[in-house]
């Protein structure tokens, strides 16, 4: 009768646990979970995938494909810091439990390269009134 105690003060509480699908606790302030990206923003710099330390992310700047595989992310978000157009960032939720393993994949434009400007000729008439200057000289 060693429990009779325990027992009775368990029934009187209230449940140390959650009813989990009924009752979902509110995240965390600064909580990662599912990664998401703005492919409109994206600039295919690669700097995501260089970062990341499980390498789920491939960029291809060539195609104008972005891809994550959700089930190799370790949720750390170095890719989301060190990304220079802050183009992902995280939901305060994890994705739900799915049963085929499913890669991400989206696709966007690439930014077109900037052309470099040609340097402005010089006219040949300043070159013409320089020379004769150039002999009155000597």
């Amino acid at each position: 009768m060693q429990f009779t105690p325990t027992v009775i003060k368990n029934l009187l509480k209230k449940p140390a646990t959650r009813k989990y699908p009924f009752e979902v606790r509110e995240p965390f302030p600064m909580y990662r979970g599912e990664l998401v990206i703005d492919i409109d923003k994206c600039i295919f710099c690669g700097m995501c995938s260089r970062k990341c330390p499980s390498q789920c992310i491939t960029v291809d700047k060539a195609a104008g494909t972005w891809q994550c595989d959700p089930h190799a992310c370790v949720y750390c978000g170095l890719c989301r810091d060190n990304c220079p157009t802050k183009c992902l960032s995280m939901k305060d939720v994890h994705r739900k439990p799915v049963t085929e393993k499913v890669v991400w994949i989206e696709h966007g434009n690439p930014p077109k390269p900037k052309v470099k400007a040609a340097p402005p000729k010089a006219k040949p008439e300043a070159k013409a009134e320089a020379e004769p200057d150039k002999k009155d000289d000597k």
